[in-house]
């Protein structure tokens, strides 16, 4: 009778306390799942006339910039996708993530432990001993679903952030692809630009032995070209160092890169960017991952809380003593099956700083999200700003390309007629080169902010 009231008063305190154990609080997930950017008003790009135009649809990153047609780069972002060392870290981590889903899920199995031990008595006679034991907590708080929870949730954080490592990484490999390419445009300008002051020495030259001219004009001439053989050097090192920025990437150690010749053209920026296409923030893989991992501290706060509530543990265990192991694992051997209700009373403090722990990592969580949101929405306006300054610069560069091509050329014909002297006519080529080593330059940035605008709109490469 008296046992009886025993398992019924722990049943009642059983219930009881599970009816408090779902705390189930995840107020912080569901205030991120709000605010992912969707109501971000951006400020629109516009035509010359000012009317604001209809936004493309982009869902990859290739959709902003096409590499389809240009040699090797798809090439190279499959490389770099299978080899890069950074990258496959990333990967591992997501793999570890995924392990430890199976090493939780393990807590609600069944434990089974087997011994078999021998012994030598005084008299020579040996005996062995054989056990087998069973046991299973009892998940009557959901505290071990909760930590698969979690787990899951931890692993698919990682999945993102290896996502994001996909794209980045991606976009990287662009970026690397188009330094190369223009320290290559750079310097054909520069070898261009030396090789009209070679010609002008030669002009000098022949002039002066006609009487036409003095050596001064010499001196300017060749001052002009040793200063263009410094800045070849300069470049010719800068494309060196992109080539092997890039190989690293691709996770070569031959980098070289031999079939990157001299005459590899730009990738074309596809439609003209006039506004963005209309999706929110949610499809970045930074922020899905941050998202992620406040929904896991959420249940590891569960988690911590369900660990200051009794765990019910079942455990069967069978044992016996005989004088051959056989016997000992077979024969008659003596079951005790047990019950047992354990309950935290007294630990320091610890399970209760455990949970003060697990929240402060949610609520850390929950400002490491939204920190997150506030720089993406900041790198996708500074992206479509920049977009717009960009697209002005190249068109106010090529005007002035076109008007230092005819000062050229009027110039040269003053020169010739002694109108002008060395010092202006090397002016006005000096302008022209530099002006085309800008539109160089111009154009660089404006694929280079064509990938960080994809990426803060959260295009990537595909899974």
């Amino acid at each position: 009778m008296i046992k009886t009231k025993q398992t019924a008063c722990a049943i009642a305190l059983s219930l009881l306390l599970g009816a408090c154990a779902n705390v189930g609080d995840k107020s912080l997930s569901e205030s991120a799942k709000t605010i992912t950017g969707n109501k971000v008003a951006w400020q629109p790009l516009t035509r010359d006339d000012k009317t604001p135009a209809a936004a493309i649809t982009a869902s990859k990153l290739t959709d902003l910039i096409d590499v389809s047609g240009i040699e090797h780069l798809s090439d190279f972002i499959d490389e770099a996708l299978s080899h890069n060392p950074s990258l496959q870290q990333t990967l591992i981590t997501l793999r570890q993530a995924q392990v430890a889903i199976k090493s939780t899920e393990s807590q609600d199995n069944l434990n089974i432990d087997a011994s078999l031990s021998g012994a030598k008595g005084e008299q020579s006679d040996t005996s062995f001993t054989g056990s087998l034991s069973v046991s299973w907590e009892l998940d009557l708080w959901q505290k071990i679903a909760d930590g698969v929870t979690a787990a899951n949730l931890d692993a698919a954080s990682a999945r993102a952030s290896y996502q994001s490592a996909r794209d980045s990484l991606a976009a990287s490999v662009i970026r690397s692809y188009i330094e190369v390419i223009t320290q290559q445009n750079l310097l054909a300008i520069e070898r261009q630009r030396l090789q009209v002051l070679e010609n002008q020495e030669a002009i000098i030259l022949t002039r002066y032995r006609t009487g036409l001219g003095d050596l001064d004009d010499l001196d300017t001439a060749r001052t002009s070209s040793a200063s263009t053989r410094a800045t070849i050097a300069q470049y010719e090192y800068a494309l060196a160092a992109s080539k092997r920025t890039l190989a690293v990437l691709l996770g070569r150690q031959e980098q070289s890169l031999p079939e990157l010749h001299s005459n590899v053209s730009y990738p074309d920026v596809l439609v003209p960017l006039t506004s963005v296409p209309d999706q929110d923030l949610a499809r970045r893989p930074d922020l899905q991952a941050a998202y992620f991992t406040i929904k896991a501290s959420e249940y590891n706060v569960d988690v911590a809380y369900k660990a200051l509530l009794p765990s019910i543990n079942l455990s069967a265990a069978l044992t016996d003593t005989a004088s051959s192991a056989s016997d000992a694992l077979f024969t008659n051997p003596l079951w005790s099956l047990l019950g047992q209700i354990t309950a935290p009373l007294f630990q320091g403090g610890e399970l209760r700083a455990q949970v003060d722990t697990a929240e402060l990592n949610a609520l850390t969580a929950w400002w490491q999200y939204k920190e997150t949101l506030l720089n993406a929405v900041q790198e996708t306006q500074d992206a479509i700003d920049n977009e717009r300054t960009l697209t002005a610069r190249i068109r106010f560069t090529a005007e002035a390309i076109d008007n230092a091509q005819r000062s050229v050329q009027s110039t040269s014909g003053d020169y010739r007629q002694g109108l002008a002297d060395i010092l202006d006519l090397l002016s006005v080529y000096n302008t022209r080169f530099d002006l085309q080593a800008q539109q160089v330059e111009l154009r660089a940035s404006q694929l280079q902010n064509r990938i960080d605008l994809g990426l803060a709109l959260g295009l990537g490469v595909s899974q």
